[in-house]
């Protein structure tokens, strides 16, 4: 879909209902970046006449809180946007600042839906990283946050729950009669990549894709079909013997796969959390003599800081890291020299055009014709 063909849709097809955005404390900026859009598809420049609906959950001292929403959505197409992994976002408790934490914005969240009191015409969550979703299978005596959460969203009324890049989309069984989109932001990734160095070249004798896990195949193995190179892959091998904060720690990463020596290596993996399994595989790929490394997260959380990813740069390890505009960035990761930033916003945006008018959202969720446009274009300079 382009710009043309989402102001037509504006123009000539019919809304489920007028259009509705939501966007949580912790979404405020993605939100905005989507409404931008949609003004512009819609021929409207000033904006005061916003999609987005303002909406607040203030909390007492005592740490209670409430949804408030501050003007009226009664048959409207409602869309929540909630990041629930933006830890910069706080409130006062007993005279005291806290983070909050991904259940503060997921209870904020079932507030906001609460404060709609069944009065919008339909409840659509965009949830870009699904709360709860790294526990995303039972080991023993273990909770399954997420799916217990979509069951929940379900049961209030949404109808349409949407996440990028799910850690196991399979979590979506848990709600077989409700509306759920895993999107894959892969056209987006491969256009920031082409925009930031034009020297790549993706055939199979430049140009390889590595999984940095068993559990990021899939998605790997996307960007090596697209691409037409080979995919290798490493597993990490772990200490069955021991459990250190919960999990039975690893030992080695162990490659599987053709020579990388020469080659550009791209890995993409769904975050990244401390880094420190990214970095130790960029190690290994540079002992097996790659070339260039690019990694790729949509969701770059960097527990640790960013100190260590500095460090990898500086001495040549990796060369660049991609990641989303999906969930909060910290100031100093945007302003890191290897770090590269993949625009979601229009994706969302033409998502809900789509959505909010009762079209087919096949072209949108599959990029295949796009990326060999852009590769088309790319590899003709």
């Amino acid at each position: 879909m382009s710009n043309s063909e989402a102001t037509k849709i504006f123009d000539q097809q019919t809304a489920v209902a007028p259009l509705g955005i939501i966007a949580m404390a912790g979404a405020k900026e993605l939100g905005e970046s989507i409404d931008k859009y949609f003004r512009e598809w819609k021929g409207v420049d000033d904006p005061e006449h916003s999609f987005l609906i303002e909406a607040d959950c203030p909390r007492f001292q005592s740490g209670d809180g409430k949804g408030l929403i501050k003007s009226t959505v009664r048959g409207k197409d409602l869309f929540i946007i909630c990041d629930v992994n933006n830890y910069s976002c706080t409130y006062k408790m007993l005279g005291k600042e806290n983070a909050m934490s991904p259940d503060d914005h997921y209870q904020d969240l079932k507030r906001i839906i609460q404060a709609a009191s069944g009065k919008a015409h339909r409840i659509n969550v965009i949830m870009p990283i699904l709360y709860g979703g790294r526990q995303h299978r039972r080991t023993y005596r273990e909770s399954l946050d997420c799916a217990v959460a979509l069951q929940e969203l379900a049961a209030m009324g949404v109808q349409n729950i949407v996440t990028f890049d799910a850690h196991d989309p399979r979590v979506q069984n848990a709600i077989p009669l409700t509306g759920f989109d895993n999107i894959m932001p892969t056209y987006q990734v491969l256009k920031a990549m082409t925009h930031t160095f034009d020297t790549l070249k993706f055939d199979k004798d430049n140009f390889m894709i590595v999984s940095p896990d068993e559990g990021a195949i899939g998605r790997n193995m996307y960007y090596a079909s697209v691409l037409g190179v080979d995919l290798g892959m490493f597993y990490k091998r772990r200490d069955y013997s021991t459990i250190v904060n919960g999990r039975n720690p690893i030992v080695a990463h162990e490659y599987m796969g053709n020579d990388v020596a020469g080659k550009d290596v791209f890995i993409a993996d769904d975050l990244i959390s401390s880094g420190d399994s990214m970095l130790d595989i960029a190690i290994e790929l540079k002992k097996r003599n790659a070339r260039r490394i690019f990694c790729y997260a949509t969701y770059g959380i960097f527990t640790n800081g960013i100190e260590i990813f500095d460090e990898k740069y500086k001495d040549g390890t990796i060369d660049a890291v991609f990641g989303t505009n999906l969930t909060y960035r910290r100031p100093e990761l945007l302003e890191a020299p290897w770090f590269h930033e993949v625009d979601c916003s229009k994706y969302i945006a033409y998502y809900i055009a789509s959505l909010n008018h009762d079209m087919s959202i096949s072209d949108v969720i599959d990029p295949h014709k796009k990326i060999d446009a852009l590769l088309e274009k790319y590899q003709g300079k």
